[in-house]
């Protein structure tokens, strides 16, 4: 990344309220331009990423800012009902195309809209919207007349030709009953079946053409959007269960009945996976999943996962939908420690499809950089939406801190720290006690106040016990201290770790 930042006086500067907020969300983050870099690259030649470093650095933020640079969805994914194996549904993909082209044919066979009055009488009258004694015109929902108070009776009586209507009507789907009514209209010469049917308070007219068309489009198997077009190109999956990742066939007690139960088609759910299709799939803490990865593994390998029901005892267990789409951007992140519990295989997948990145925890102290921590503070006060904005003075108070937080936790001179989370939560505590105030910037004694309030719970034990062995010896109880695990503390060091 550049240095847009070059030249300018800090001190020119009244509050954060004037530094200029990218809207590039990848040039939000800062300090991590090698992986910027890349993300960019997997972005645009759909590779895979492997983020590795402590939390806190911007990993999150760079998997979400990729599917910025991604376009959007041009599948969607259905599943269609099998009439002759119900257990073992379709897959069907329809372009963006294709769905425009669907909701057209649609539109054809939805008629004209006519009003109650713009009709024949007796149409009229059958479908209740005109009262047989008065001649008035209410809704069809209101069984007697708001004019004459006398009840809408419905006429049964049919003229001589009824019965050939109702054949030709059933020939095209349709039936007399008191939402629709099949009669005749001419057409030059040519004498043709028109249907009318109730829709709201008005009537639709169907001719014969859109009854064809109709027709045709009922004889198709059901189907359910399982993935939609219009869906977004990100999704997190940090923490799922195997059934979120992968799917799953919801359980119905009647199974598949079709006069009681759920046929298997509408049962299905897609998964992370799935929905991740043409997208990017966020998976945070990847070393959680366990074996989950192999799953993972197999999805990234072959571009589809099928979607089975999970449990055993459910009546999904002998549903499954096979190709199920599954083509996603993987961006995985860990820290250094979890490396090992990552599946060899996986890692082996994204090396060659992809990259591994080691986050950077410092950046050089320089005017520069310290402008881009400027830049951190007013994202951070935008993105809360709860509190002002903060004076240049209590600004760098902040830029300080992440001085001493990269000389004390990794040991860097003349470097300030990316772990910029816990510098957040520094940003909102020193604002929150601004907005308690009741003033409209954030001064540098809130910030000052913030760094002896705002730190971590093991600091504050350090602080008011000495160490973590002298706060379990006054907090627990006799039998506790009696108790295996207490001795599991008596080597707490000052790092904050344990031997």
């Amino acid at each position: 990344m550049g240095t847009p930042y070059a030249g300018i006086d800090l001190k020119n500067l009244p509050d954060t309220s004037y530094i200029k907020i990218p809207k590039n969300p990848l040039e939000m983050v800062i300090g991590q331009d090698e992986a910027v870099k890349m993300a960019k690259v997997a972005a645009k030649q759909r590779r895979h990423l492997l983020l590795v470093g402590p939390p806190g650095v911007g990993k999150s933020m760079i998997a979400q800012s990729i599917s910025f640079y991604i376009p959007p969805p041009q599948e969607e994914i259905r599943v269609v009902h099998n009439p002759q194996y119900p257990e073992r549904p379709f897959i069907e993909v329809k372009s963006r195309t294709q769905i425009v082209q669907e909701k057209e044919e649609m539109n054809m066979v939805e008629g004209d809209l006519l009003d109650p009055k713009d009709v024949p009488v007796s149409v009229a009258e059958r479908l209740g919207f005109r009262c047989q004694k008065c001649g008035f015109y209410s809704s069809a929902s209101e069984n007697t007349c708001p004019n004459c108070n006398n009840p809408k009776v419905q006429t049964v009586t049919q003229g001589p030709f009824g019965d050939v209507f109702n054949v030709i009507g059933a020939a095209f789907g349709v039936q007399n009953n008191t939402e629709k009514v099949t009669s005749t209209r001419k057409i030059g010469e040519r004498e043709e079946v028109i249907v009318y049917e109730r829709h709201n308070d008005k009537i639709r007219v169907l001719d014969e053409k859109t009854l064809e068309r109709k027709r045709k489009i009922e004889k198709k198997s059901p189907s359910k959007v399982i993935v939609p077009i219009d869906r977004k190109p990100f999704i997190l999956a940090t923490g799922a269960s195997e059934t979120e990742l992968l799917g799953d066939v919801r359980h119905d007690p009647y199974g598949g009945h079709p006069q009681l139960g759920t046929l298997p088609y509408e049962r299905v759910i897609a998964g992370s996976v799935h929905e991740a299709h043409e997208g990017v799939l966020f998976i945070d803490e990847i070393s959680h999943l366990g074996n989950l990865q192999r799953f993972i593994l197999t999805a990234m390998q072959e571009r589809h996962f099928p979607i089975t029901g999970r449990n055993p005892q459910s009546a999904g267990a002998s549903v499954r939908v096979d190709n199920v789409p599954a083509d996603f951007i993987l961006v995985a992140a860990c820290n250094i420690n979890d490396l090992q519990y990552i599946l060899s295989p996986l890692r082996s997948r994204i090396v060659g499809s992809g990259y591994e990145i080691l986050m950077e925890v410092t950046m050089p102290d320089n005017p520069t950089n310290r402008m881009k921590y400027l830049q951190f503070i007013a994202q951070e006060i935008i993105m809360d939406g709860k509190i002002p904005h903060m004076s240049i003075e209590a600004a760098n108070l902040i830029v300080e801190e992440g001085k001493r937080r990269a000389m004390e936790i990794d040991k860097k001179d003349n470097a300030l720290t990316l772990r910029l989370r816990e510098l957040g939560g520094l940003v909102r505590a020193s604002g929150d006690i601004a907005v308690g105030d009741e003033r409209d910037l954030i001064e540098k004694n809130d910030v000052i106040e913030a760094l002896k309030t705002y730190l971590p719970v093991e600091e504050k034990i350090k602080k008011y016990y000495g160490n973590m062995g002298a706060a379990l010896s006054s907090e627990n109880t006799l039998s506790q201290k009696g108790e295996e695990y207490y001795a599991n503390y008596h080597n707490f060091r000052q790092d904050r770790s344990y031997d």
